[in-house]
């Protein structure tokens, strides 16, 4: 594959999850097979066969997927629209030199000498010990992986808790990659635009959600542009298959024995198409089930798109920004 350069890039493009066929969308989602994806690279002008395509695939960490029945956001009337609407936002954005991010948080690990899936070469009879059952009482702690992924640039920021998945962690995971990436990167920037599930830490209903992220606003004079998936279609967002999937891949057979471990092994992640990653270690306490009162929620600078608002809003900078208690 050396004298044809260019033949991994065109497949990512047609390989990566897209929508009805077109490879220039930052946001994409398609199923297609080896034999497909061998006679579209035959259309760009390489000469593949389903072997080649299959070989390639498995080189660059891709694993043939299964259908999962989901609810609600795979049955929601307005699921593709809102995809084409998160496209169309992330398009403009990125058209215009703004940053657009995809976040998550990553499944949590536990800290210690426990089994981690997947197998990697060693000396023939010394396989690495771990404990025999996992219980969460004798691990060292646990680690909550909160992902940032910049589309254009193709990097990777991950905040790693050891406390709770809430939205004060969530977005202050945000305000460290702006601080220690973005604003370097994007020294012009007068917005970010975020794609996020629409549960758990970064949920569309979260009032802390909201609030913090409007203090995030307050503290960089960004506006932040919010799109959510609907429930069910999380995969769909950028993150899991450009980021933590390669992340996954990278520790498998490594047992998470410390904290030093994980961010290492994070940090350590690549991919042939130039993914870098940086990790960091966040051992504020985040406590759970932080009320925030309908007063609170009157200040934030919240203005919902006219379509979905629910889903899309954008959150301004205030003129007076209200000093946190």
């Amino acid at each position: 594959m050396e004298a044809d350069p260019t033949v991994v890039e065109d497949l990512e493009r047609l390989v990566d999850p897209a929508t009805r066929g077109d490879p220039e969308r930052p946001l994409r989602w398609t199923s297609k097979s080896a034999a497909k994806l061998a006679e579209g690279l035959r259309g760009l002008g390489h000469e593949l066969v389903d072997r080649s395509v299959l070989r390639l695939l498995h080189r660059a960490g891709y694993t043939m997927q299964q259908n999962v029945k989901t609810r609600e956001g795979a049955d929601h009337p307005d699921r593709d629209a809102q995809f084409q609407y998160i496209n169309d936002i992330a398009a403009a954005a990125l058209k215009a030199n703004e940053p657009v991010i995809s976040v998550d948080t990553k499944h949590r690990e536990l800290v210690g000498e426990f089994k981690n899936g997947g197998r990697e070469w060693a000396s023939s009879g010394r396989p690495v010990e771990v404990n025999t059952h996992d219980f969460p009482s004798h691990a060292e702690g646990k680690a909550i992986p909160y992902g940032v992924y910049d589309l254009a640039r193709n990097e990777g920021w991950i905040s790693v808790g050891i406390t709770n998945d809430t939205s004060a962690f969530a977005v202050s995971s945000i305000a460290s990659w702006w601080e220690q990436l973005g604003q370097k990167v994007y020294p012009h920037a007068s917005s970010v635009t975020i794609t996020a599930d629409s549960g758990g830490s970064n949920s569309a209903r979260g009032r802390l959600w909201k609030l913090e992220l409007q203090r995030l606003a307050d503290q960089t004079g960004l506006e932040i542009v919010v799109c959510h998936f609907p429930r069910g279609t999380s995969k769909w967002n950028k993150i899991e298959h450009r980021l933590f999937s390669f992340i996954s891949h990278n520790w498998r057979g490594k047992p998470l024995i410390d904290y030093a471990t994980i961010i290492n092994l994070i940090a350590s992640t690549t991919t042939s198409t130039g993914l870098k990653v940086y990790a960091r270690l966040d051992e504020t306490d985040y406590p759970k089930g932080v009320a925030v009162s309908d007063k609170e929620m009157a200040t934030i600078n919240l203005h919902r798109h006219e379509f979905h608002g629910d889903w899309n809003y954008t959150i301004r900078p205030r003129s007076t920004p209200v000093i946190k208690s």
